[in-house]
């Protein structure tokens, strides 16, 4: 027989505790707050990827064809983010997917802030420090994809890729599992980090995001 849930292990009752106490005293306005928790998740994301690149122990699926592609051009990490991002938009237009302010700001919001994070991120001192900035990189991603696709302002670029091409028979594990597998191929023969920090992002993002998203969860009757 299954034990019942007590009131602090729900949920919803984390959800209603972050936006009492720490969410609606600061934005009380719902749709203010939708978009100020999409922006933070979005720098978030960002801070995330760039802790793993400069951990050197290998970027998630996306950034090593990234990594690649700037180490051919000399474009910044961030600057192919956004490009692919405009592109995987396009290939939205035969699967018919909808892109909302979330989906563009995405495109464009979390380059910049790889960009700009990389910036100031320390180079990490031995295989410790590797391995400290690659936890707290997986961890900021997990949290940020948690308060972006809370937001509810519309999905990542490549998330819309993923659900598009399952809308079209394909399962979402296959369909993440083709696109990621393709994206790290191509960015290995041009040269980007493939290492054990790969494989655990690739792991432990499912599950980590899992567990950011129900206190960020903005139920959209509500905020509106």
């Amino acid at each position: 027989m299954t034990r019942p849930i007590t009131p602090g292990e729900s949920p919803a009752f984390w959800r209603s505790l972050v936006h009492r106490t720490l969410i609606t005293p600061l934005l009380p306005q719902p749709r203010l707050r939708r978009l100020v928790q999409l922006c933070v998740g979005l720098y978030l994301f960002g801070l995330g990827l760039a802790a793993q690149v400069a951990s050197g122990l290998g970027a998630a699926p996306w950034d090593v064809l990234h990594q690649g592609l700037h180490l051919r051009t000399g474009w910044s990490i961030g600057t192919w983010v956004i490009i692919t991002g405009v592109i995987v938009i396009l290939l939205w237009i035969p699967l018919r997917q909808r892109a909302g302010l979330g989906t563009l700001l995405n495109a464009t919001g979390i380059g910049v802030a790889l960009d700009v994070s990389l910036l100031w991120l320390p180079a990490p001192d031995g295989l410790v420090g590797q391995v400290v900035l690659l936890v707290v990189g997986i961890v900021a991603v997990a949290a940020g994809g948690g308060m972006y696709i809370g937001a509810g302002l519309g999905p990542g670029p490549r998330d819309g890729l993923m659900t598009g091409l399952a809308e079209r028979g394909m399962s979402i594990s296959v369909a993440r599992t083709l696109i990621e597998v393709s994206v790290v191929a191509a960015g290995f023969v041009l040269g980007g980090t493939v290492g054990v920090g790969t494989l655990v992002f690739a792991l432990a993002i499912g599950p980590l995001t899992q567990l950011f998203l129900p206190p960020f969860h903005v139920d959209r009757r509500v905020a509106g």
